[in-house]
Parts: structure tokens; sequence; C-alpha cells
């Protein structure tokens, strides 16, 4: 600025013009690379907790299980699991749970739980979403197997851009009756 002149020259304004908006550029990316992460990170934690909350319910209903069925199914069934407790007065009540994919589209569904008993028992309950299952996908798709006494169950859950899968080997608890 010269002598007795107020203000700012041309080359000053446009010197921190050019600051500016490299300081509101950077900030811009790092604020997007932040909110992105954090939607990635969301999704992929929203996955994880998907495969355990199913993985609790079929690692618990394995453990009462006095029969495993995987095979011979009729799909959409991922698994059956079949046992005998007894009342209070020593009478046999009989449970059978049921695995099942549900409401699948686009080889993303749904993992439901239907739970009868012969006391009248009839519940149904939602264990996992965005479960992938394609069962011409050997490899990736959700799945179990029964062999040498331990149930495998392989559960793969996509959301968005989010790919999580777990295998999860249980054996069931030894026949005391």
């Amino acid at each position: 600025m010269k002598p007795g002149y107020k203000g700012f020259t041309i080359i000053e304004l446009i010197i921190a013009m050019a600051i500016a908006v490299l300081v509101t550029g950077a900030s811009t990316v790092a604020l997007s690379q932040i909110f992105g992460g954090t939607d990635r990170n969301n999704n992929q934690l929203t996955a994880a907790r998907q495969i355990e909350n199913a993985g609790f319910w079929i690692s618990r209903d394995t453990q009462r299980a006095q029969s495993i069925s995987t095979s011979n199914l009729t799909p959409p069934d991922l698994l059956v699991l079949n046992w005998t407790e007894w009342d209070v007065d020593g009478n046999p009540v009989y449970y059978l749970v049921r695995y099942s994919f549900d409401n699948v589209t686009a080889n993303i569904g749904r993992l439901k739980r239907n739970y009868l008993s012969s006391a009248g028992v009839n519940q149904q309950t939602l264990v996992g979403l965005n479960l992938y299952y394609n069962p011409n996908d050997s490899e990736n798709t959700s799945k179990a197997s029964y062999e040498n006494t331990a149930l495998t169950v392989q559960l793969t859950v996509i959301l968005n851009k989010a790919h999580e899968t777990r295998e999860f080997r249980i054996m069931p608890r030894p026949n005391i009756y």
C-alpha cells in the first residue's frame, strides 16, 4: 500500500482471497473424509453387530439341541434344531427351532428364528438383517453344516459397501438324558 492511501492493493486482495480459497478447500476435503469415514465405520459396525446377534441366537439354541439338521432342508431354511425338556410334572415338552431366510431381494435378506414348543409357544424373532444368501455362491453365502458333532455356521452381511463374514463353530452340549 502506498503512503497516504487507505485500503489494500489489488495484489494484496488477490493473495488474501487465494489463501482463503486454499484454507476453505482443505477444510472441505477434511470434513468430507471425516463424514465419509464415519458412514463407512457405522456400516461396518452395523454389519458386525448383525452377525454377532445371529451367531448368539444360533449358539444359544444349538447348546440345547439334541437333533441338528442342515442338509435336505427346503430353501430358504438354514438350520433346524430339536430338543426335549421335561416340565415340573415330568412330562416331556418338545421344542423345534427353525432358522430361515426371509424377504430375500438381490441375494440380501433377513434371518428369522421360528421357535415352537409342544407347550403352545410359537414365537418368531428377527435375528439378522442384510444377510447375504445365494445358494449358487457356496464360497461366500451364509450357510450351515453339521459334521462330527460340530455345527459350523458361516454368516455374511453386506450393508452398502461394508462386507463382514464370520464363521461360528458350535459344539452342542452332551446329551445327558
